[in-house]
């Protein structure tokens, strides 16, 4: 995959932990790296990831920040996007926290809940 197929992301050794941690401080970022933790490439659409109680812009700008911050990547096919996780750049970076943020993250219903 080319770069130009990408939107921009930082590199690997410019991820910060605290942008990280900022980024993953919100209920609905968090449901969003539960969704992407499968490790596949997932499309932008709100119902897609369980989030059709949210309008497409609100989930856009989540997504935009958790891209910024470095723990996703999208990529571009036309007019889509798919989004997946930057697992193993993450794991380079700041080794086990994935693993913690996981295992310690509110399970859906209950990210849902919270947005309520």
């Amino acid at each position: 995959m080319t770069d130009d197929e990408r939107l921009p992301q930082p590199p690997t050794a410019d991820i910060d932990l605290v942008t990280v941690l900022h980024a993953l401080g919100d209920p609905v970022r968090m449901r969003l790296l539960l969704s992407y933790a499968d490790g596949a490439e997932h499309s932008c659409g709100p119902r897609d990831l369980g989030l059709d109680h949210l309008h497409k812009s609100t989930v856009s700008h989540h997504m935009r920040v958790l891209r910024e911050a470095g723990v996703t990547t999208t990529r571009v096919a036309g007019r889509n996007r798919f989004v997946s996780l930057r697992r193993t750049d993450l794991d380079a970076r700041f080794p086990g926290l994935l693993d913690a943020l996981l295992a310690s993250a509110p399970r859906p219903a209950a990210v849902a809940a919270a947005d309520a």
